[in-house]
């Protein structure tokens, strides 16, 4: 992806951020309130990093506040910066579809909210080819229910306050931590 701006907006443009390692790759998903969803990732073996934000709207630096009003059009994402050669896209794919139901639009249980719908945002063209058939396996499981899940370019990240970064490890609004070790399989609760 070109770091060009082609725009006078930069939250239109692609997101430019490269990994910290030579031979790591970042991704980004929205399925929902980013908590659980990064600490499910941060679980996975191959993760090297994850980061809560936001993507895919048209407000520059947008606070948490700001997106929950519903006027920017900004998805919470997780970024998640991952080796490929421990952890496959298709691993990531298979967790980010595992996690929220991607035939509610523009919700997650009681979230309600464009900032709670379901997308895949994309950095190269084989993670895309990816999203799409894994977009397309899954809509043949679930038969009649239409998935609403969009695949796009990955837009530029904002990086969500400090306190969203890895809230529920840290133990969310209750003061309960919960596991990000790699491998753990203990329920994720989430938490305000």
């Amino acid at each position: 992806m070109a770091a060009n701006s082609n725009s006078s907006n930069p939250s239109l443009d692609p997101d430019s951020a490269r990994p910290e390692h030579p031979g790591l790759e970042l991704a980004q998903f929205g399925a929902g309130c980013f908590w659980g969803v990064e600490l499910a990732f941060q679980r996975l073996a191959g993760v090297v990093k994850t980061e809560v934000g936001f993507s895919q709207g048209h407000v520059p630096d947008p606070t948490y506040k700001l997106v929950c009003s519903g006027k920017t059009n900004h998805v919470e994402v997780v970024r998640v910066q991952f080796d490929p050669n421990v952890c496959a896209y298709s691993n990531l794919l298979s967790l980010f579809w595992s996690r929220h139901d991607p035939t509610s639009l523009n919700r997650q249980g009681g979230d309600v909210g464009t900032q709670y719908r379901s997308g895949i945002y994309y950095y190269n063209g084989e993670q895309a080819r990816l999203a799409n058939e894994s977009l397309e396996a899954k809509q043949r499981e679930l038969n009649d229910k239409k998935i609403v899940t969009e695949i796009l370019p990955a837009k530029r990240f904002y990086r969500a306050e400090e306190y969203h970064q890895q809230y529920l490890e840290k133990g969310g609004g209750k003061g309960l931590k919960q596991s990000a070790e790699k491998g753990c399989t203990d329920p994720i609760r989430c938490y305000g």
